[in-house]
């Protein structure tokens, strides 16, 4: 398994699914029968770099919590690889579909019910895009999710994304944010902290778009933030205070274990439990709810 550095120390591949690791951690349930939805997870198919089937969701989905169904959020997985440049993430779209017709019917297993998707909100008929989601999910679509995650120079992220720059401000998004809105569907975003600002921005010029922060906003705590986790959360507390005011905006809590959170976690001979959990990252849950 691949090796990188966090903090100093060695650290497990990010992108390698380790199962005999994780398991060495177990918790009891608290509150095992309350029915659960999972909100937010990925599916990959086998051969790429990643894989994450419909039964590992199953395996975690059925390891104490009682999750009835999920949703899918995109993750750029099995797009077409010709046709139409627009039209590739339908590929997406027709996979997990079909694994979302293979998890109905299965007692006690997690359903599939939903999934948030992708498109290029800049394409000049973004309604025609919206039909052939709709269309194509079989009415499973509920909303797109754009990465516009972008990486400073010489950061040191282990994860380091290049999301568009500008495009917040791009006449042709905001059109298409407009319609998705219009459309009755919802627009989601993963980027760094330090562009929280500009997704308060972009929640202000379409307040008719129901909007969702992810990742808690992902507070960055390696490379050059690595020594700086409270400077960057009090930044951070502002920036979402700021991002509150907007009524069209919600959060997805969670996702807080990647890892340029800079927690270090991967580098230990075991995950962390719980309580450590809480510990290291429950103000900022904590500051979310106020």
């Amino acid at each position: 398994m691949a090796d990188n550095k966090l903090e100093g120390i060695d650290v497990k591949n990010p992108l390698v699914l380790d199962n005999e690791w994780l398991a060495t951690v177990r918790e009891e349930t608290i509150d095992p029968d309350r029915p659960m939805i999972d909100t937010h997870h990925h599916l990959w198919p086998a051969g790429g770099l990643i894989e994450y089937s419909l039964e590992d969701l199953w395996q975690d989905t059925g390891s104490g919590h009682n999750v009835v169904k999920t949703v899918f959020m995109e993750c750029h997985a099995s797009y077409r690889e010709d046709g139409p440049e627009h039209l590739r993430s339908l590929g997406e779209v027709e996979y997990v579909r079909e694994n979302a017709e293979r998890s109905r019917g299965q007692p006690g297993k997690a359903e599939i019910a939903a999934m948030v998707t992708h498109f290029d909100l800049r394409y000049p008929d973004v309604a025609e895009l919206v039909q052939a989601h709709e269309e194509t999910s079989a009415g499973m679509f509920r909303g797109i999710r754009q990465a516009i995650a972008r990486a400073h120079p010489n950061e040191g992220l282990l994860l380091e994304a290049h999301g568009p720059e500008g495009l917040y401000k791009d006449p042709d998004f905001l059109r298409g944010m407009k319609v998705l809105g219009d459309k009755g569907h919802s627009y989601e975003s993963w980027h760094y902290h330090y562009q929280n600002r500009e997704f308060a921005e972009l929640a202000r010029a379409v307040p008719d778009t129901l909007m969702v922060l992810d990742h808690l906003g992902t507070p960055v705590g390696t490379g050059i933030y690595a020594d700086k986790r409270d400077e960057v959360f009090e930044q951070w507390k502002k920036d979402i205070a700021e991002i509150a005011k907007c009524e069209n905006v919600v959060a997805k809590l969670g996702g807080m274990a990647m890892p340029d959170n800079g927690f270090g976690w991967m580098g230990r001979d075991k995950p962390p439990t719980s309580d450590e959990f809480a510990k290291a990252q429950g103000r900022y849950y904590l500051h979310m709810l106020e």
